[in-house]
């Protein structure tokens, strides 16, 4: 049994060592992941995901990075605007890690820098504010905070993506006068838009009450012309009965026993004129010549004879 003993004592050694060495010289990087290995305490490699090998007792992975998009939490500080408000500020960083070796040897600590270099940079552009502009111009403040965060980080090895505002937290005293100024307009607001409302109103009932009196204007100056229409149709009418009438009476007189016919009524107008002038006195009128009617006759005969 003690022959046996130091044979598998050897073995178990062996394979111990074995395994020690194996696990010394193989090593699984995960994805989105990359490992730094140093030789000798010197930079070496930059192992990418997957089955790598190292040196086991020469080669050492010195730092693993996380090639993912990391969100940093920036804690809040308080900053001054340019009109002399303190703001209280707290926001959020995106960065991710693309030169792994700059990131191991570039900073002692590139996320303390990287939040350090995020709240200086913040102080500086709200300094440069009024108060009202930190509140609209957000994606402004972001914008530069990413812009001068960049220029710096890419000697990190670092890239950063992007920064964002979560809370811009006045003194309660310029909130008080912050919403005591937002009521004041809001009242100022309704009582422009009740005056417009009745300048509308004046509005509408002015040009209704044109438009009643353009439509009642319309409606006389048809009712005149419809008038005078009427009226000129109507002359119209009596005149062309006029005409007819004397066509009427020119067939009339040129038809046989036409002109026996006039001369027998202008005889009895004749007679009838003497008998109506004689009523209107005491007196009798009577023809000095009765031979006279008869040339009255006679001369009203020959007229008609002359115009027809």
């Amino acid at each position: 049994m003690s022959w046996l003993s130091g044979p598998l004592i050897f073995v178990l050694a062996v394979f111990v060592i074995a395994i020690i060495l194996v696990n010394k010289w193989i090593r699984v990087v995960p994805q989105q992941s990359a490992y730094v290995v140093e030789r000798w305490g010197k930079f070496h490699v930059v192992l990418e995901p997957g089955l790598r090998f190292v040196v086991p007792f020469v080669d050492r992975v010195a730092y693993r990075h996380n090639l993912r998009e990391i969100p940093l939490d920036v804690p809040s500080q308080i900053c001054i605007t340019k009109d002399n408000t303190q703001l209280q500020v707290d926001g959020i960083l995106y960065f991710q890690v693309t030169d792994p070796r700059l990131a191991s040897y570039g900073s002692s600590n590139y996320v303390v820098a990287i939040t350090q270099l995020a709240q200086t940079t913040l102080r500086s552009v709200i300094g440069r504010m009024e108060l009202d502009r930190t509140f609209e111009e957000r994606d402004h403040i972001n914008a530069q905070v990413v812009e001068a965060l960049d220029q710096a980080a890419a000697r990190w090895g670092v890239k950063v993506l992007r920064y964002e505002i979560k809370d811009l937290t006045p003194p309660k005293e310029i909130l008080h006068a912050m919403q005591a100024q937002i009521t004041a307009e809001r009242e100022k607001r309704a009582v422009i838009a009740a005056s417009e409302g009745k300048k509308q109103e004046a509005i509408n009932l002015a040009v209704g009450a044109r438009e009643a009196a353009i439509a009642q204007s319309e409606g006389v100056k048809q009712s005149e012309i419809n008038t005078a229409q009427g009226q000129a149709q109507a002359i119209l009418a009596i005149a062309e009965a006029n005409a007819k009438a004397i066509r009427q009476v020119a067939e009339a007189i040129s038809s046989p026993g036409g002109m026996n016919a006039v001369n027998l009524k202008v005889a009895e107008q004749y007679v009838a004129a003497f008998g109506n002038l004689a009523k209107t006195n005491n007196t009798l009128i009577v023809p000095s010549n009765l031979a006279d009617l008869g040339t009255l006759v006679t001369a009203a005969t020959t007229m008609f004879k002359t115009h027809g």
